[in-house]
């Protein structure tokens, strides 16, 4: 069952990826320029594997929050979304936070695109976002209800910061 899940996962994952890479105006990987919030977020820069990580959570931008969700069709909780966008690089992790911040090698420097960061936002609750550059991550937010881009300067995220990994 679990890996037929995780199998599925990626189906979708590489599916988002080659959409991400059509609605960006280019399909190839030359050309690694993603829209998302209405704001072009180029990842020239990085290498393939985390490339396709940041595009595949940006791809989820606007995609519904939902409790448990682990499927963009239906929606996607913050490690839903961890897990599709490691899913389009070939990458398994774990599906819950706690569980992705274990297992994830910790990063004692500022993240880089692709790695994860980890809060706690309540008593038992904790989140979990993918960088996309070395301010902004994207997340499944509660608050607002989908997916979409934060930055690690606001106050609310550097209060309840409790570090980044990585499994790339």
């Amino acid at each position: 069952m679990l890996a037929s899940n995780y199998t599925a996962i990626a189906v979708r994952a590489a599916l988002a990826l080659a959409l991400a890479g059509v609605l960006s105006g280019c399909g190839s990987t030359a050309s690694r320029t993603v829209s998302a919030d209405g704001e072009l977020i180029d990842l020239a820069g990085l290498d393939e594997q985390r490339a396709n990580v940041v595009m595949a959570a940006l791809s989820q931008v606007g995609t519904p929050y939902v409790y448990g969700g682990s499927d963009p069709a239906e929606g996607l909780d913050c490690s839903g979304l961890t897990q599709f966008a490691h899913a389009a690089a070939g990458v398994s992790i774990p599906r819950v936070s706690t569980a992705q911040r274990a297992a994830a090698r910790p990063i004692r420097r500022s993240p880089a695109p692709g790695d994860l960061v980890f809060f706690k936002t309540g008593p038992s609750q904790y989140h979990v976002g993918v960088m996309v550059d070395g301010e902004r991550f994207v997340h499944a937010s509660t608050s607002k209800r989908r997916v979409r881009l934060s930055s690690l300067s606001k106050d609310y995220w550097r209060q309840r910061y409790l570090g980044a990994g990585t499994y790339l």
